[in-house]
């Protein structure tokens, strides 16, 4: 048994070890590692579509939560399918940028300028409240690190590779949800920046989905929580079966 044991070990190993040579030597060190909860250095400068620099805290009011692009905008591949498809999902939310939330994209690439940037947002016909930033090396790799994106630049290729995600955060610039892929659920993204708000945007059904739905890590979405519903669904019958004694012993007393 325990020869078997330490064969299976090593057939284990050698799997592992050959499907980690198997990733492309471009790709290597390139992913997301989550740092939920970590906040980022709100004083990091950029310089917007405008030309202004500012620290990142002007995009942070401390009221609404703050969705997080980090792409580059002259990218032939990746970068023009997420934002496309992200716009397209912001097309899809009840809430709109700028009220319930901001939107600020930052460049990868540090030898973009403000006139890519605007180029950009023009293109893409984004709300005035969807920020588009560019930066310096120093300023993009301290905000990459902060909220885990690695990404290398590729020289045969000439392109950067990288993930394609989101990065939800609290008004105060901590880090609350991921969201992966190049396009995303309306219901998402609702219960995303509701979370991050904690409750403070939306109204009363909003904060009942949020109740209802909990983040699922494998299937990267949120999901009905059965023990939820289950407990909500208890309370309504309670509350129900309580209204309606109510109402028939008021009956009994009049007649």
């Amino acid at each position: 048994m325990k020869l078997l044991t330490l064969v299976s070990f090593f057939l284990f190993y050698a799997a592992f070890s050959w499907a980690a040579e198997q990733v492309p030597v471009e790709l290597k060190g390139v992913g997301i590692e989550e740092h939920l909860g970590q906040s980022i250095s709100l004083d990091t400068p950029f310089t917007n579509e405008e030309g202004q620099i500012l620290p990142l805290k002007s995009y942070f009011d401390g009221k609404r939560p703050v969705i997080l692009t980090l792409v580059y905008y002259t990218c032939p591949n990746i970068c023009h399918y997420l934002l496309d498809g992200f716009s397209q999902s912001l097309k899809n939310l009840s809430w709109s940028v700028g009220n319930q939330f901001e939107v600020v994209s930052v460049s990868i690439h540090p030898v973009e300028t403000s006139k890519d940037a605007l180029e950009k947002k023009q293109k893409m016909s984004a709300p005035k409240a969807w920020h588009f930033l560019v930066g310096k090396e120093e300023a993009i790799r301290t905000l990459a690190q902060e909220v885990g994106f690695q990404y290398k630049y590729d020289t045969d290729q000439k392109e950067y590779a990288h993930s394609a995600a989101i990065f939800v955060f609290t008004p105060d610039g901590k880090i609350s949800r991921y969201l992966y892929g190049i396009q995303f659920r309306s219901l998402d993204l609702r219960l995303a920046l509701l979370e991050a708000s904690e409750g403070k945007i939306g109204n009363v059904v909003d904060k009942l989905l949020l109740f209802c739905y909990h983040y699922d890590p494998k299937g990267r979405k949120y999901s009905i929580l059965a023990t939820k519903m289950m407990a909500g669904a208890g309370a309504m019958t309670v509350f129900g079966v309580g209204l309606l004694v109510m109402l028939l012993s008021r009956r009994k007393k009049k007649s």
